[in-house]
């Protein structure tokens, strides 16, 4: 395989990563494709990059194109990711959200890039470690991602060993969890507060509702300028007035959006404005 063809290959499938999914890879990251897809060569039995990309160009297999879109994906994710921003999430932003909807009683959530869950049920978790604070609320989260794989696992709430050690306390693994051989299983009736579908945030044709908060951290980093401007557009249209967007902690709005502003309150919080 010679160093040109290779870089070559490398390119069509990040430009191919874009226009699928809106995430993009740099030329520094192109790395992170032949490592992501040696499982999926050796599965087809496809000898090197090269031969890959001339399969998935013929059009003859699309079920490999597929997989090897969702095997570049990044589908990093843990329970109470930042813990100091998750505990400001669960206590002084939700009880600001209660009190402004105390005659409906109805919340939505939405966690727009869910990867396999673990954000969606431990937010459901803490809203069950306060049932009595909740109790007559109606509290809806939706959890969509971009990647098939990432929903059919989100809504399956099994998880490895590896996996439950990351964030999630002893206790709480002992109380919403039960042992199904090697893995751990969420209890039923957590994941039956969270509903799951597949979403690209970058797709401007679907609508998927209005949100008093929006989860949406560590996914807007890995998209081109102008799939930024789309997702904002897309966040935007789905929150209510003075409703919440959480973003993660190295995130900024910048000039992606004149329809959100920081939260004076709650730091790596925006709201939307009246505008």
């Amino acid at each position: 395989m010679n160093i040109h063809s290779s870089k070559r290959s490398l390119e069509i499938l990040s430009n191919l990563l874009e226009e699928r999914t809106g995430q993009t890879l740099s030329s520094e990251r192109y790395w992170r494709i032949q490592t992501s897809l040696q499982s999926i060569m050796k599965e087809y039995n496809i000898p090197d990059i090269d031969s890959l990309v001339s399969e998935i160009l013929s059009n003859m297999n699309r079920s490999l194109e597929t997989d090897c879109l969702e095997a570049i994906l990044n589908n990093e994710s843990c329970f109470f990711r930042d813990q100091a921003s998750f505990a400001l999430l669960t206590g002084p932003v939700l009880d600001a959200i209660k009190a402004n909807k105390e005659k409906e009683k109805n919340i939505r959530i939405w966690s727009s890039a869910c990867s396999f869950g673990q954000e969606s049920i431990s937010l459901a978790i803490a809203l069950s470690e306060n049932s009595q604070k909740w109790s007559g609320w109606n509290i809806d989260i939706l959890s969509t991602d971009v990647s098939n794989h990432a929903i059919s696992r989100a809504k399956k709430g099994r998880y490895n060993h590896f996996e439950v050690q990351r964030g999630l306390p002893i206790g709480l693994l002992v109380k919403y969890f039960k042992q199904v051989d090697q893995d751990w299983q969420i209890d039923q009736k957590i994941l039956d507060m969270i509903h799951y579908r597949n979403y690209n945030l970058v797709n401007n044709d679907i609508f998927v509702g209005k949100f008093d908060l929006i989860l949406c951290r560590n996914m807007l980093m890995y998209l081109s300028e102008d799939n930024k401007i789309k997702a904002f557009q897309n966040i935007e249209k789905a929150l209510y007035p003075n409703a919440y967007l959480m973003m993660g902690s190295a995130e900024t709005i910048g000039e992606y959006s004149n329809k959100l502003e920081p939260c004076q309150d709650f730091r790596g919080f925006y709201k939307r404005n009246l505008m």
